[in-house]
């Protein structure tokens, strides 16, 4: 083999490569794109980016009709472009960032609990939504689970109370100093009541869901807590949990759910010891299957 033929085979072997890696950077483009997209879908950030995308055609019709003076004044903003993506892209940039940082699987239960603490927090909490349920009286109950929501309990009064029913139920009695607010719950205790959430601003949320519903839904897009949600109007029980709501919740379904979160669902580890001690808990405090 002369020195042209190594040659050649050293041009094709590199030229393999380049395609290859090539076709690989076109596909993690396209992916990241794909996801961004999708997780913009849902929030203002869909009609910021259908925005800059009518001015940046703007810019192109102005230079094309040669209205210099306009075309100028457009070109005058884009070097503010990167400042004033972030400014814009804020809170989707964070959630975006949050994802990232986080392992597949971290954030689905409640780590910060023992497993002797969730037979506690469990009960506590759907007993206290079904009797605020059948009272029609209106709760905001965030579970907080990987991520710390420190900003949101300074909102609040400090509490740091162990969590009881007797305790949850007096916060929400209306005509309360906190009864409008949420309370947070840490671990088996009530860290913060009177807490202002953020709004969910979702184009996905219809007009018909209300303030307080709106409230955990922003919560659970900002966060991975696990907001339980009693209606003033109806008495619904509601659980708002990855951005989505769920409503029309029994005591049944409710249980369910946050056994589900916990990684103690009978369809996750069915029949475990740890399982049928949970049921055991939920059946002393009265609780039927």
């Amino acid at each position: 083999m002369n020195l042209l033929q190594v040659w050649q085979k050293d041009l094709a072997s590199a030229g393999w490569t380049i395609l290859l890696s090539t076709i690989l950077d076109i596909l993690l483009v396209a992916a990241v794109l794909y996801w961004l997209i999708m997780l913009s879908k849902r929030t203002r950030a869909w009609k910021i980016i259908w925005g800059l995308l009518i001015f940046l055609l703007v810019v192109f019709l102005t230079d094309r009709l040669q209205l210099h003076t306009l075309n100028y004044l457009l070109r005058s903003f884009l070097p503010l472009g990167p400042v004033a993506i972030v400014i814009l892209f804020y809170p989707e940039l964070r959630h975006a960032l949050e994802n990232m940082g986080k392992v597949a699987g971290w954030g689905t239960r409640f780590a910060l609990l023992e497993k002797e603490d969730v037979t506690t927090l469990i009960p506590v909490v759907v007993r206290s939504a079904c009797r605020m349920s059948e009272r029609q009286i209106g709760a905001l109950i965030v579970i907080m689970r990987e991520d710390a929501l420190d900003d949101i309990a300074a909102t609040g009064t400090r509490l740091d109370a162990a969590v009881s029913e007797e305790l949850i139920t007096s916060i929400f009695n209306p005509g309360g100093p906190l009864h409008d607010g949420a309370i947070l719950i840490r671990g088996t205790r009530v860290v913060a009541a009177g807490c202002t959430l953020p709004l969910s601003e979702s184009t996905q949320v219809g007009t018909m869901i209300h303030t307080r519903h709106k409230a955990a839904l922003g919560v659970a897009e900002e966060s991975d807590a696990a907001v339980v949600v009693v209606s003033e109007e109806t008495g619904t029980i509601s659980l708002a949990l990855e951005g989505k709501l769920h409503r029309g919740l029994n005591e049944e379904s409710l249980i369910q759910w946050l056994k589900g979160i916990s990684g103690i669902s009978d369809e996750r580890v069915g029949g475990s010891r740890f399982a049928r001690k949970v049921d055991g808990t939920l059946r002393k405090a009265g609780f039927r299957r």
